[in-house]
């Protein structure tokens, strides 16, 4: 009896090697599947859906690809499924981990901070570009923001891209001696000192293309969900939980 158990473990465990090592051949597959059709493509991972059937790509551009187990079928778009609490956005969910991920390994670098007052209840990170209409009437409400415990984190995010006049006034404000007062200026359009230095903009200017934003503010939430757009101080610190 004890050499047919034995015997069955050692089936269980060889069987379980070949599936792993098949699933990880799978992956590799549609990863070289993917980078061959799409040239430019990088691949940052390769896993199987909770969609029986359907395995998830993500990239390098952001974009969450669904595939078949060969590769040959793709689709693109929000996984969602139906739960006991109405519809789920399953893709959404596996991009706010991997924002949350992203955004810890990047760190706090050159950000600059206004604190929360007293108690911190809430941290958001804002990337935001100091040109963008609605940027300026968020930084308007930052201080209502601190009062009710939020911690606001400004990465930049100048829109038109490196080299412009708009991301060389965010390098200005962020070389400057201060530079909660050099963004306050430079919020309320007022002409902020041409400086340079070294500085971490562009640095954060690829983290946003990377964790998916598109346009400003954009405002990262602790669990790696995003909020697209202005939303008044109030609306927001009710969102969070904090009113």
């Amino acid at each position: 009896m004890n050499r047919i158990i034995v015997a069955a473990a050692s089936l269980v465990l060889a069987l379980a090697g070949v599936s792993f090592a098949t699933a990880a051949e799978t992956e590799d597959k549609i990863a070289k599947q993917l980078k061959d059709a799409i040239p430019g493509l990088n691949v940052t991972s390769v896993r199987e859906s909770e969609a029986t059937g359907l395995y998830e790509v993500q990239s390098n551009n952001g974009d969450t690809i669904y595939t078949t187990a060969d590769g040959v079928y793709l689709l693109t778009g929000d996984l969602l499924k139906i739960t006991d609490n109405g519809i789920a956005n399953v893709s959404e969910a596996n991009r706010a981990v991997q924002r949350k991920e992203q955004m810890a390994a990047f760190g706090a670098r050159g950000i600059i901070t206004y604190p929360a007052k007293g108690e911190q209840k809430a941290v958001i990170d804002v990337f935001t570009d100091i040109d963008c209409p609605y940027c300026r009437k968020m930084h308007d409400e930052v201080p209502q923001l601190n009062e009710y415990g939020i911690t606001v984190n400004y990465y930049g995010f100048p829109r038109s891209g490196p080299g412009t006049p708009s991301f060389r006034k965010y390098e200005s404000v962020w070389c400057a001696d201060d530079q909660q007062a050099a963004m306050d200026a430079a919020k309320a359009g007022k002409t902020v000192a041409q400086k340079a230095c070294e500085n971490p903009v562009e640095a954060q200017y690829r983290l946003g293309g990377e964790v998916g934003v598109t346009g400003t503010p954009a405002i990262l939430l602790e669990d790696g969900n995003v909020v697209r757009g202005y939303v008044p101080a109030r609306n927001l610190a009710e969102g969070l939980g904090i009113l």
